[in-house]
């Protein structure tokens, strides 16, 4: 029988607790995704949003590079360990860390950026995936990375897939044409829609990931 997930804060506090147990000092030193720099490296820094932020890299990359962040994640353990690598990174001004559920939070302005890694609350992914497009200014950024459903995932096994060695769970894995199906073409304009297969040092498995990135039409 395939595990199911519920992704709520319990799980949430769980799966921190037991990846800086398991592995010291990996929440507080995991890079940055790859696909960040590469994606928004070009765009003039403004007001971002990270959805779903865990423990803060992406966000205090952000913060490193101009942009002005809200940080959200439903886990407090993980917050608390993105903003004790926020003021080591000295860029904590440049980050406020919000502890909410993001299937019932909304913020209440547009951003210039909106990202999310991994992130997996308790509803559907393209749902999520749809709620946090309609957070995102007139002209600005939505950046999608997530876990891409693939056979090999789902003939190996089930398990959250967020660097510890087991593929992410059906429920969170999507398609590429999943993500872009959901982006209609009179607001958005498709920049990149692409999947890609890395390793990681220490894990036993590759990662099969998919990135969008899209602008919001003025």
């Amino acid at each position: 029988m395939t595990e199911q997930h519920e992704f709520d804060k319990d799980y949430w506090e769980r799966h921190w607790h037991q990846a800086h147990h398991g592995r010291p000092g990996a929440m507080s030193t995991s890079p940055a995704h790859p696909y960040l720099a590469r994606e928004i490296g070009a765009l003039v820094p403004g007001s971002a949003l990270d959805a779903g932020c865990g423990a803060g890299a992406e966000a205090i990359s952000l913060a490193a590079h101009g942009w002005q962040v809200t940080a959200v994640d439903i886990a407090p353990v993980a917050l608390a360990r993105a903003a004790e690598r926020a003021t080591e990174s000295g860029v904590s001004e440049r980050v406020r860390w919000v502890e909410a559920d993001l299937t019932a939070w909304a913020p209440d302005t547009r951003f210039d950026l909106v990202t999310t890694h991994y992130a997996h609350p308790a509803m559907p992914q393209l749902a999520f995936y749809d709620r946090i497009a309609g957070w995102v200014a007139p002209g600005g950024t939505l950046l999608i990375v997530g876990h891409l459903h693939t056979s090999e995932a789902t003939e190996q096994g089930h398990g959250h897939g967020h660097g510890h060695g087991h593929h992410p769970p059906d429920e969170a894995s999507v398609t590429l044409a999943d993500i872009t199906a959901g982006l209609d073409d009179a607001t958005w304009e498709i920049v990149t829609a692409e999947e890609h297969r890395r390793t990681m040092p220490g894990r036993d498995a590759p990662l099969h990931d998919v990135v969008v990135r899209a602008t919001r039409r003025p």
